[in-house]
């Protein structure tokens, strides 16, 4: 199909060439022959001209000329044998004598120009009058106007006058046989050309292009063309030789990807691990707070168990200490149930829920915890929606990481400190960079007014193992793996701080339409294709 629609647009364009190269040829051929037969007709009237002046000169006399039949006669015959149409005769007193003007050229301006060689002398030749020639309108007669000379003496004048429309009768009788032989040249060169152009240039095209179509991996020569085929054979050996390149490359390039494969698995496998060894780090932290918690309590138990082997207590005051030693049981199991909630390991569960919720049952549960006692956790949970879909467990760890690192930046302060962390969020409309979509997000803010991050160090806040803690006190991988986890879920983890004024820790997530099914955003999912939405620049 597109060899034939090749084939097409060169035998037109040729056509048009050709057609337009022979119009042109032509044209020239036509105005120099229109030139040419012009200065012929120009020199046979002064030829007719130079002839009639002699005689004149010689036998005729005005009174003759004006009286005598027989000479008129002669004139007029001589001036049919030469073409001309007309002559007019003017001496020096004026007497003007016409032949033929009548059914010829206007008398006046004939005469006007007879006037102009009478006086000057000199012979001239003029044009008057317009009609179709064969480039539009053109003269229509050729005047010669030539002074009348007797003993060396300017008697009078004369002028002849000669129509051309003969002229441009023949060139265009000439073109109406032209024209059909130059239709038939094109066709005929047309038709040559095309053919030569097609066999050698076309033919070998289609025959590359079949063998790229029909290439196989282990053929020795893709490209094959006839020696004939001039410079398509070099084209030929190029591809050749790109193609044996492109072969050889292949083998290269599939071992890349597959180490590019294993190394994009081996590089997920360590950011699973990096999340559950900064989970487990979080929980041994939760676990060391809670110890003391625990132990509280149990000494109450194990007080109340020794008074109760006494027996010299009195029913009423043995039902009050097994009432408290249970109400201090169940204080450690809730104890127990909230640091489970807290550091749960992830299920995979990618169901939507609330936000909100999960703030209020972080908050409820953490502020039990001694690392909290100095610190007072403000909710102020203003968004109106908060419906998230995406795995709640990974949002609890970012939570969670987000809280003690304000616990610490308040402790920092000093031991006596004590400090607020609010957690605020609001709705906020963007344009989708990628799809170019206005989509709802959810901004949750995490301020506390703890020592604040160094303007130096808030750009480094997210690298694996960058901590400002001292030793011991901080792995650095915190932050880093909740910006990892908010990237994997589709939203972003921001920053920023002022020293001695705190730090503002901002999570941004995309939320759920109410109108639209929640499409739950899972790692697994992750792993298969990409997030189709990207937060808010």
């Amino acid at each position: 199909m597109g060899a034939r629609a090749l084939k097409t647009k060169i035998t037109l364009n040729l056509a048009l060439l050709l057609l337009l190269g022979m119009l042109s040829i032509d044209l020239v051929t036509t105005v120099t022959a229109q030139r040419n037969l012009i200065r012929a007709e120009i020199s046979k009237g002064k030829a007719v001209s130079g002839l009639i002046a002699s005689y004149l000169s010689e036998h005729a006399t005005w009174e003759n000329m004006s009286a005598v039949s027989d000479f008129r006669n002669r004139v007029g015959l001589a001036l049919n044998e030469a073409g001309a149409c007309g002559l007019i005769l003017l001496d020096r007193n004026q007497r003007r004598i016409s032949f033929g003007l009548s059914r010829c050229a206007p008398e006046e301006a004939v005469a006007a120009y007879t006037e102009q060689a009478l006086a000057s002398g000199t012979e001239s030749v003029q044009f008057i009058g317009s009609t179709f020639g064969f480039f539009g309108m053109q003269h229509e007669y050729l005047v010669i106007a030539t002074p009348l000379r007797r003993n060396e003496e300017l008697v009078a004048g004369f002028s002849l006058v000669f129509p051309l429309e003969g002229i441009y009768r023949s060139l265009r009788n000439s073109q109406q046989i032209l024209f059909p032989y130059i239709f038939i040249n094109v066709a005929i060169l047309v038709f040559i050309g095309v053919y030569r152009v097609v066999k050698l240039y076309l033919q070998p095209l289609v025959r590359l292009a079949q063998r790229a179509e029909d290439y196989k991996e282990d053929d020795a020569m893709l490209f094959a063309v006839r020696k004939e085929d001039n410079e398509l054979q070099r084209l030929s050996s190029s591809l050749n030789g790109l193609m044996r390149r492109l072969s050889a490359d292949k083998k290269k390039l599939r071992d890349t990807v597959a180490s590019l494969e294993t190394a994009n698995v081996e590089l997920k496998r360590a950011q699973s691990e990096i999340i559950r060894a900064e989970k487990l780090a979080s929980v041994g932290r939760l676990s060391a707070g809670i110890a003391h918690e625990i132990g509280n309590p149990i000494g109450i138990v194990t007080g109340y168990l020794e008074l109760l082997k006494h027996q010299e207590i009195s029913e009423e005051e043995r039902v009050e200490f097994l009432n408290r030693a249970q109400q201090e049981i169940e204080r450690i199991s809730a104890i127990i149930r909230q640091l489970l909630e807290i550091s749960r390991p992830a299920s995979g569960s990618c169901q939507p829920f609330s936000v909100h919720a999960l703030i209020e049952d972080m908050v409820e549960g953490l502020n039990l915890q001694p690392f909290m006692a100095h610190i007072r956790l403000k909710p102020e949970l203003q968004a109106q929606d908060d419906i998230a879909a995406l795995d709640s467990n990974q949002l609890r760890q970012v939570f969670l990481n987000l809280i003690i690192n304000a616990a610490d930046a308040v402790s920092a302060k000093g031991p006596e400190s004590r400090g607020e962390l609010s957690i605020a969020t609001e709705n906020a409309l963007a344009v989708e960079a990628v799809s170019g979509k206005t989509r709802n997000w959810l901004h949750i803010h995490f301020k506390d007014n703890g020592s604040g991050i160094p303007a130096e160090h808030i750009d480094s806040i997210f690298d694996p193992f960058f901590t400002t803690k001292e030793p011991g006190k901080g792995t650095g991988l915190g932050l880093a793996v909740s910006f990892m986890i908010m990237e994997s879920v589709g939203g972003t983890l921001r920053a920023a701080s002022a020293v001695g004024e705190g730090t503002v820790m901002t999570v941004l997530l995309p939320v759920v339409p109410e109108s639209a099914e929640a499409k739950p955003i899972c790692r697994a999912s992750l792993e298969r294709s990409d997030v189709g939405s990207r937060p808010p620049r």
